[in-house]
């Protein structure tokens, strides 16, 4: 599953909270694992994130519980059937799909412009969408 430019947003204003000690994320075992967000966070989150405290605790359960350990699981799954050896050939695709993001990222700013069609250009016909029907 690929991550949503909100998903991203997300991540980053996480992390830069995280990093700031306001948030912290620990592993909660009540039967089973799960992720979970710690310390206060109330308005001053709400107004961070630009989303209610339980539009934050429903994003952060998807991204941590649901898509990262997904992840992992897939790859716990694919080396226990197929040995760690494919680990650092998966690994030089990503770095290679990653630098390969950077680059577009980058060139797209050097966005083209679009080609306007005209009806004066040689050869080109204007086109009559309806049609007669017979009486």
């Amino acid at each position: 599953m690929k991550l949503s430019e909100k998903d991203k947003e997300f991540l980053e204003k996480l992390k830069s909270l995280c990093e700031k000690k306001e948030l912290s994320i620990e592993l909660k075992d009540c039967g089973y694992k799960t992720l979970v967000l710690r310390q206060n966070y109330g308005d001053k989150i709400e107004s961070h994130f630009g989303m209610s405290r339980q539009g934050v605790r429903w994003r952060f359960h998807r991204l941590f519980n649901d898509i990262y350990t997904s992840a992992y699981e897939t790859v716990y799954w694919v080396e226990s059937n197929f040995g760690p050896q494919l680990r650092q050939m998966a690994l030089e695709i990503i770095k290679e799909r990653v630098e390969i993001r950077k680059k577009v990222k980058k060139m797209a700013f050097f966005e083209t412009p679009r080609r306007e069609n005209t009806n004066e250009e040689p050869g080109s016909k204007e086109v009559d969408l309806t049609r007669d029907l017979p009486s």
